[in-house]
């Protein structure tokens, strides 16, 4: 296996669609700010509350909460005790992050999907709305983001365990930057 494989290639394209993903809901948290800032705003100068607009801020929160974990988590920021860990190999982190990823991650991730496959589904059925009269109509979509996230997570677990196969196979280094699909962003 060498870094020109389809394993390589594969593991540059899953990684490459989380790097757009995540550098795309960034600018969510801009748009986040400035939601915040009006509401603080017409609460406090103007005297006017509005509901959809503080909700509007929770779905944005939850969209870049959710959606971008798989963006975190090929990163190498979620949380972890690297007591170990940080003294290991490079092929010594790459087992345990493989073994981490199959028996942990995925397992996981699957399981959210399928347990709340019919929460979201019972939600799109009566296209749920917001417990309040102004609020934005669509609670449906934002429980939509529980299954996407997953979606997003396997993605992103899947580049996780071709990448450290190929780095316990020689054809990568287990630094990420190792990746030739890095060098186009």
């Amino acid at each position: 296996m060498d870094q020109h494989s389809p394993l390589v290639r594969l593991t540059g394209i899953l990684d490459r669609f989380t790097e757009n993903t995540g550098r795309t809901l960034a600018w969510l948290n801009i748009a986040m700010v400035l939601l915040t800032f009006t509401v603080v705003v017409m609460r406090y100068v103007f005297d006017q509350a509005s509901i959809f607009m503080q909700e509007t801020v929770i779905y944005t929160h939850a969209t870049v909460f959710l959606l971008a974990s798989a963006y975190t988590l090929k990163h190498n920021e979620h949380v972890r005790v690297d007591i170990l860990y940080q003294r290991m190999s490079g092929k010594g982190k790459a087992l345990v992050d493989l073994l981490g990823t199959l028996f942990l991650l995925l397992p996981v991730v699957i399981f959210i999907l399928v347990t709340s496959w019919d929460y979201v589904m019972r939600s799109w059925r009566i296209f749920e709305t917001s417990p309040e009269t102004s609020g934005i109509p669509a609670v449906f979509l934002l429980k939509t983001l529980i299954p996407v996230m997953c979606v997003l997570m396997i993605i992103q677990g899947v580049a996780e365990v071709l990448r450290n196969v190929a780095v316990l196979g020689g054809a990568l280094p287990k630094e990420p930057a190792a990746l030739p699909s890095e060098e186009k962003l």
